[in-house]
């Protein structure tokens, strides 16, 4: 199994800890030890899961929306987007549960234009508001076609951390990973009013394969 390189430090921690709380309680509980050391080893492998990156043959996509993320979609909606684009647009949201892959894949190929980090709350990341209230990083490509999509990084209730590694003038290629979010979370993407959606609110996707959407060919 692949992991990803934002759970090394973790896993060395987490696995430190056990070892040690494993050998103290060995030491002065003997085999009583078991009822503690069995669910830190069941905790490690949840951990280890967490932190999985499995390998995805992505394509080339110049026109389609890519699934940033694994998860299920809870939200599709006009919205006005304040931040960078300055309009009435499509928001698609994908909650991903600690259970789901945590790797964030850019969903459209095109050009970085714009990141932002910000800090903020931690509300449960289906909240309607964790969008604009909780830790979140916003992103902005100028796709292929012209069209400008932003999407975002939200930290829910138990997320504590996210990364992302674009810097403006990069290249991003849809459903290539720009980034991750530890433990529960999720992405929004914010698509032109014309776009053509291939989702529905219920709709579990897998990041880098699932088209979402299709882009308008031109600006309009």
């Amino acid at each position: 199994m692949k992991f990803h390189r934002e759970g090394k430090g973790t896993l060395i921690t987490v696995l430190l800890a056990i070892i040690i709380i494993s050998i103290s309680s060995i030491y002065f509980f003997k085999l009583w030890s078991l009822i503690l050391i069995v669910p830190l080893l069941i905790l490690y492998g949840f951990i280890i899961w967490f932190f999985r990156n499995p390998d995805r043959e992505i394509q080339d996509h110049v026109e389609n929306v890519i699934a940033p993320v694994d998860g299920k979609v809870v939200m599709i909606k006009e919205v006005f987007e304040a931040e960078f684009l300055q309009k009435k647009c499509l928001q698609v949201s994908i909650f991903m549960s600690p259970l789901n892959v945590h790797v964030c894949r850019y969903p459209v190929s095109g050009e970085v234009i714009y990141k932002k980090y910000h800090q903020g709350k931690y509300l449960v990341a289906w909240h309607e508001k964790s969008s604009e209230l909780n830790e979140r990083t916003t992103v902005a490509v100028k796709s292929k076609p012209g069209v400008e999509v932003v999407f975002r990084q939200i930290a829910g209730y138990v997320a504590r951390r996210i990364v992302f590694y674009p810097e403006v003038g990069d290249v991003a290629r849809a459903g290539h990973e720009y980034g991750f979010i530890k433990f529960g979370s999720r992405m929004d993407v914010f698509l032109p009013l014309d776009v053509q959606i291939f989702c529905k609110i219920g709709d579990i996707t897998k990041g880098g394969i699932d088209v979402i959407a299709k882009l308008p060919v031109e600006i309009k």
